[in-house]
């Protein structure tokens, strides 16, 4: 049995991409619209609705779903198994003991923070909206390469020399040396609003991916909709994000993030060169929009396309408060593979960023007008499914699921550990175990689970991208200004720590709610902005830090 060198799982990805091509080869068609291999092999190129495809073809993207979720929870059950023959706690569960390698820790700060909205949402947007979309691309580049390169080394730094900090309010909390549980009681409340939005997002999303492939059936008396979907898709990222803890996440992360790259960059790719026949023809009449390749959304300078600009930039600003993400940064297990993780982590993202794109570009000439803002969503699953073989085409999908259950994990995990880390051990058990810290975490990735769950399942649920770009608000403006002023400004106190992400989570939501919609301006801009004044301003009315937090400071700026 062959191993792969850096961890203990079977050539099994390998053995996949060989059936794959087997598939390919045996059981392709040619296209009389494209002159191009089709994803379904009846000789007709038509778009496939849910449900009219044959048993085999319905088999075979089963079976590429099933295999996927077999090597998820394999990797679940290894580091379980292998977790209760190590020693390392709360740490060693929540942290990965920081020994995260580089390729590891990028791809799954990556993918965890792709969620399905990136194979989704915004090539559904750039699909029907044109050009003017990419700003979001644009601002999340600058955001993460800006991450990477100010906040990721030095986060990790300051987080072992403050007391070994293995989450973000409890960093935070010792980074002021301060005994009060109020800053981290406040940020366990904004991560569990934030993480219940954020992870009903990825079940919406992975229900939309299974009722557009399986449509709407009855199976011995049970209905398998999307309610039955996103119930599956939530137990499958509990039992192993319960098993493994980290490490499991981290390493179905990378796999994750692999799988999503490799199915970002082949299917624009195919799709282009089945475009090239002479007599190709779109699935559907293409929409004609004079402002469609306009980087200027509505075609000229004006506040529509000005508040678009800023949106797409505001989206940047996430990054450096999302607990999720800079946890893997904490979690690096040294300068070298961090320097090693910038470069891969960017250009990853760069890549990702960039294919979706180019799929929603793709899909406005390939699909026509065939989606409409309704399910606008579906174009990278619409075309993967009419391009690919049917197995190819499971494995291609998988990315959605991938994307989905990489964020979805990583949320949980940072909320069970704010509230066990954070909350439970300091205010409600402070000589609880490591084993019962561990149970009060599960206990809360369980609920929080559970809320996510009817949030998704409710008829007022706005979608993918409204969900993502409600909860990436929150967390941008609420501990984004804390984050950076914890690293640079030495002056920076606790007082000013708390107003910061009250007045943040605060103003980003009321803007959300009473102002987003009539000025089209994303609300984490205001928030974000709102935070820091606010950090500022009663840092400064504080009285100044201690000599001891001010020699932690300097130790951290001597150590770069």
């Amino acid at each position: 049995m062959f191993y792969l060198p850096f961890f203990k799982i079977p050539y099994i990805i390998l053995l996949l991409e060989c059936v794959n091509a087997l598939n390919y080869w045996h059981a392709k068609a040619i296209c009389p619209r494209t002159g191009f291999i089709m994803g379904r092999h009846d000789g007709v190129c038509t778009v496939v609705e849910s449900g009219e495809e044959n048993m085999g073809d319905n088999f075979l993207e089963v079976l590429a779903f099933v295999c996927y979720l077999v090597i998820v929870l394999g990797v679940g059950v290894y580091f379980f198994m292998k977790g209760r023959t190590i020693k390392g706690g709360d740490k060693e569960y929540f942290l990965g003991g920081r020994n995260m390698n580089g390729w590891v820790a990028a791809l799954s700060a990556g993918a965890s923070d792709m969620s399905a909205w990136v194979l989704m949402g915004l090539p559904g947007s750039i699909y029907l909206w044109g050009m003017g979309q990419v700003w979001i691309s644009v601002g999340l580049l600058v955001g993460t390469i800006c991450a990477w390169l100010f906040v990721a080394p030095k986060l990790r730094r300051y987080s072992i020399v403050a007391g070994d900090a293995i989450t973000i309010p409890q960093f935070l909390t010792k980074r002021f040396q301060s005994k009060s549980p109020v800053l981290q009681i406040i940020c366990a409340v904004v991560f569990v609003v934030a993480y219940c939005i954020y992870a009903a997002s990825s079940l919406v999303a992975c229900g939309d991916l299974f009722t557009t492939v399986f449509g709407v059936k009855e199976v011995g008396g049970v209905t398998l909709d999307a309610t039955f979907y996103m119930i599956c898709a939530a137990v499958i990222i509990l039992l192993y994000t319960f098993l493994g803890g980290f490490n499991a996440v981290c390493w179905t992360d990378f796999f994750q993030g692999m799988l999503m790259l490799c199915a970002l960059m082949a299917t624009p790719l195919i799709v282009n060169l089945a475009m090239q026949a002479p007599d190709f023809a779109p699935l559907a009449e293409v929409a004609e929009n004079p402002n469609y390749y306009n980087l200027l959304s509505s075609g000229k300078m004006d506040w529509k396309s000005l508040s678009d600009i800023l949106s797409g930039f505001g989206w940047g600003l996430g990054y450096f408060g999302m607990p999720h993400i800079l946890v893997r940064y904490m979690s690096v297990r040294s300068d070298k593979e961090m320097k090693k993780s910038r470069i891969i982590g960017i250009t990853w993202t760069a890549l990702i960023l960039t294919m979706a794109s180019v799929v929603g570009l793709t899909g406005h000439q390939f699909l026509g007008a065939y989606l409409n803002e309704g399910n606008k969503q579906l174009v990278f699953i619409t075309i993967v499914r009419n391009v690919f073989p049917a197995l190819i085409a499971g494995i291609m999908l998988s990315a959605i699921l991938a994307a989905s259950m990489s964020t979805a994990d990583s949320q949980l995990l940072a909320s069970s550990s704010a509230f066990a880390s954070d909350v439970y051990k300091p205010v409600f058990r402070k000589n609880a175990t490591d084993k019962e810290m561990l149970w009060a975490g599960r206990i809360v990735v369980a609920i929080i689970s559970v809320i996510a769950l009817l949030i998704a399942m409710s008829p007022n649920c706005k979608g993918i991208m409204a969900l993502v770009e409600c909860a990436w608000g929150a967390f941008g403006a609420a501990f984004g200004p804390a984050i950076l002023l914890s690293l640079y400004w030495k002056r920076f106190t606790y007082k000013g720590a708390v107003a910061g992400i009250v007045v943040g989570f605060s103003v980003d939501a009321l803007w959300y709610v009473f102002l987003s919609s009539s000025t089209g301006l994303y609300e984490i801009i205001p928030g974000f902005i709102a935070s820091f004044i606010a950090a500022v301003v009663v840092s400064k009315m504080d009285k100044e830090p201690s000599k001891e937090i001010e020699e932690m400071f300097d130790k951290v700026a001597q150590e770069e």
